[in-house]
């Protein structure tokens, strides 16, 4: 049965999609950008603030499910380029300090509200 996870510590989705969905064990977490939930726009110009705020809210949504970041199987990112990989990186690298996910990360033309960063995730109970 699907379950749709909804949190204030997220911000809301920008068009008509969850935030999650919960489908058996498994987690289908939205893409998040660098929205601050309170604020409602983007953190910061700098892709390693809007990658922190990203990994904030995909954490803020995995605590809504009763998950954490070590519940994570698969992830993609989203970079408008890649000359911010590594520095990306070293962000997401302080949320999965072991056993880190499979991923993917993909160059993408455009991101919505401008961001430099989106990530998307799996994760299982």
């Amino acid at each position: 049965m699907k379950k749709v996870i909804d949190t204030s510590g997220a911000p809301k989705a920008l068009g008509p999609y969850s935030q999650a969905v919960m489908w058996g064990d498994t987690l289908y977490l939205s893409g998040q950008v660098g929205i601050d939930p309170g604020e409602g726009r983007i953190v910061a110009d700098a892709v390693e603030g809007q990658a922190r705020q990203v990994m904030k809210n995909l954490g803020a949504v995995l605590e809504e499910a009763g998950m954490s970041f070590a519940n994570v199987v698969k992830t993609t990112i989203y970079l408008v380029s890649m000359d911010d990989f590594q520095t990306v990186n070293g962000v997401y690298g302080d949320f999965f300090e072991t056993d880190p996910p499979a991923r993917a990360t993909l160059q993408a033309a455009a991101l919505p509200l401008g961001a430099l960063v989106a990530i998307e995730a799996v994760a299982r109970i």
